[in-house]
């Protein structure tokens, strides 16, 4: 996947600026692909010069005038034609697996240090995916469309956290 793609996502959830979109980034999709300020605006004005947006500029008292970017046809064939290509096997690459490994080699009470707030971060992240979880789709059974899907990737990201957590807790009981 590239940004453009999920900035195709992004926009046809709802039209916004760029610093509409970087803010967004980060309370979502940024959770599962992330990108700087400047990447999302390299990337927008990219898009707007292939004709995958259109772009609406408002004009703002004291301010530079503010673009508003939305999926323009092309955009929106573009992404169709994302949605349906082959998928590649998700890559686990993991800098904390292969420290784990490594243990025996070099000063494991440090790493175990390291491994707690690596677990704090997870179950972080995890209160905060429940939370959006209990506040954004209190009754999931009433869910359809893009509603539904935005669920079920918060559903992926809060398994995601329970995995992490269970493997590090299951690390650190072996090594009490």
């Amino acid at each position: 996947m590239a940004l453009e793609h999920a900035l195709l996502v992004a926009l046809s959830e709802r039209p916004g600026s760029g610093l509409e979109l970087a803010g967004r980034f980060e309370k979502s999709i940024g959770f599962f692909w992330h990108a700087t300020h400047q990447q999302i605006y390299r990337v927008l004005g990219r898009m707007e010069t292939n004709g995958w947006l259109s772009v609406e500029t408002v004009a703002q008292s004291g301010r530079p005038d503010r673009k508003v970017y939305a999926v323009s046809p092309t955009g929106a064939q573009v992404l169709a034609d994302w949605l349906v290509e082959p998928l590649p096997m998700e890559a686990f690459r993991s800098d904390l697996a292969v420290k784990l490994r490594a243990a025996s080699y070099g000063e494991r009470a440090a790493l175990l240090r390291r491994v707690r707030e690596t677990l704090g971060d997870h179950e972080t992240r995890l209160a905060h995916y429940r939370e959006l979880e209990k506040r954004d789709y209190p009754v999931p059974a009433d869910l359809a469309g893009p509603d539904l899907d935005q669920y079920l990737v918060l559903r992926g990201g809060i398994r995601l956290e329970e995995f992490w957590i269970g493997w590090l807790n299951e690390y650190l009981e072996a090594h009490a």
